[in-house]
Formats: structure tokens, sequence, C-alpha cells
């Protein structure tokens, strides 16, 4: 079986602990040749700089595609366009261009009264650039403010059609969740290429806050395998076979990329790669 394609997403650091933890990371999983690695923008635009100055460090230090989140939420037009400029300048061709999340505080997303009202927005406003190639996010199960998940794949083919050019899906437990996903997809005619995105559990107590807040489901088979896991001291053990197991599914099933959300905590990442047969190249010299 041919091995997967991959890439990684990362978090910008806000603590000087969080600089070495994030370059720690791109230590580990450079030498595996992602096709891109991205970096997040934290809730409600907030880490706005340090993703920028996460991104430029990252590509000018390791010679990664690197993928800079771009969000609607909290800023103006002009200062979005301003912020994508700044990455045109810096030589970053690729955005994962986004909605984003309701700043603090708040519980739905509201437009900025001078921003783009959504992401189909944003997308059409880059593409128009034609400076960017420009990736979107995908939900297997109905993101919170959808109705369904018709009403997710209809507006993930606006935005392709928009200009963006492959989907990032949020993270799912059983591989049925994304392949049901793709075939709806390609029933409304999507095209272009939906990437899995892939959680390996280092944290089952915090993956599943995170997941009650995004909309993904957590099997009750799941929760009893990690009760039992933590009696016997071997989460990461489960935690590498099921992801393992999850992404073998998905690449028999024909899937040719895969996109780990890291949380800048690469060893789990690492280990299910090399167990999918993705082994290091040469690794990076760290930066004096």
């Amino acid at each position: 079986m041919t091995a997967p394609r991959i890439s990684f997403e990362f978090f910008p650091p806000q603590t000087l602990d969080a600089s070495f933890k994030l370059w720690e990371t791109v230590q580990m999983l450079a030498p595996l040749k992602p096709e891109f690695v991205s970096v997040t923008y934290g809730a409600g635009g907030t880490t706005r700089k340090l993703t920028h100055d996460a991104v430029t460090t990252i590509a000018k230090n390791t010679g990664l595609k690197v993928a800079a989140h771009l969000t609607c939420v909290d800023a103006t037009k002009a200062e979005t366009l301003e912020i994508a400029a700044a990455y045109t300048a810096a030589g970053i061709t690729d955005i994962v261009a986004l909605r984003g999340d309701a700043p603090k505080g708040a519980t739905r997303f509201a437009p900025h009264p001078e921003g783009f009202a959504d992401s189909v927005e944003l997308i059409e406003a880059l593409a128009a650039t034609g400076k960017f190639t420009l990736r979107v996010g995908a939900y297997p199960e109905p993101h919170p403010d959808a109705a369904d998940t018709l009403q997710d794949v209809r507006w993930l083919k606006r935005k392709l059609d928009a200009g963006a050019t492959a989907a990032l899906t949020q993270f799912f437990f059983e591989p049925e969740t994304f392949l049901r996903f793709r075939d709806l997809c390609a029933k409304e005619g999507i095209t272009a290429p939906i990437i899995p995105g892939i959680l390996p559990i280092e944290n089952f107590a915090g993956v599943k806050k995170f997941a009650a807040r995004c909309g993904a489901h957590v099997p009750q088979w799941l929760d009893d395998a990690f009760t039992v896991a933590k009696r016997d001291g071997r989460e990461d053990l489960l935690s590498v076979a099921l992801c393992t197991e999850l992404c073998d599914t998905l690449i028999s099933e024909g899937v040719e990329d895969l996109h780990f959300y890291t949380l800048n905590r690469p060893h789990l990442t690492r280990d299910v790669c090399h167990a999918l047969g993705i082994t290091p190249e040469v690794a990076l010299e760290k930066v004096a």
C-alpha cells in the first residue's frame, strides 16, 4: 500500500516556552516531508500577529511550504487583505481561509461592520488577487451553526466554487464518518480533494471537551477504551493503535492525503506516521 501524502497543523506560540515547543514539533515532523504545514489563528483572531510571525519563521528557517490560517473575525476587509498582502511580501502563497469562531465572550459569530460577512466573501476576495492557493474547512459532522451535513456540503461547494482548491476536514473518530461525507460531497458535485483531518489523542478528557465545542461525535466504545487504557497506563499505545487503524482504513478506501492536528505535541503524530510507513529523511538543523 502506497504511503499517503501528509500535512501538519501547528499552533502559534504565545509564550517563550511555547516557542520552544513549536520548534521542537517542527524539528521532529519536518523530516517526514509534509506537503505543507499550516498555522492556526487563535479564537476570535487573537493570535493574528503571532500566526504571521510563526508562519514566516517556519518558512524562512525550514523551507517547508507553510499555509497561514486567515479568518473574517474582528477585522475590516482592508485589514484582512493587508494581512494577506503581508504574506505575499513574505513569499507565503498558501492560505487556509476560514470564517472563524466567535470572539471570546460571544456566543455566535457576527461579522465586523466593515468586514467580510462569511468565508465565501473572504475566499472570493483572496482568489481575486490571483496570488494564493486556498484551502478551506469542511465538516463531516454538522457544524454547530448548520442545520445538517447536507447544508454543510452545499456551503462547502460554494467555498470551492468561490476559488478554493481543496478542503481540510474537522477531526472525527470513525472512518465511516468521513467516507459518508465524501460520498455526499461527490453526490453534490464536489470534485476538489477533501482531505481528512486526523487528531491523535494525547489527552482524552481534553479531546472530549474540544469535540463537544465543534460538534464531533465521541463514540461510546472510544470512551470505554480510554477508561481502561488510563487505568492501565496505556493511553499513548491505544492512541497510536487507534489512529493508525483509522488512517489505514481511510487509505484502503482510496484516501491519498492526511492532515494531522498536532496540537504542537509531535510524538504521537510521528509514531502514527512511522506506523503508516512514512519515515524521516534528513533532520533539520537547529536555528541558532
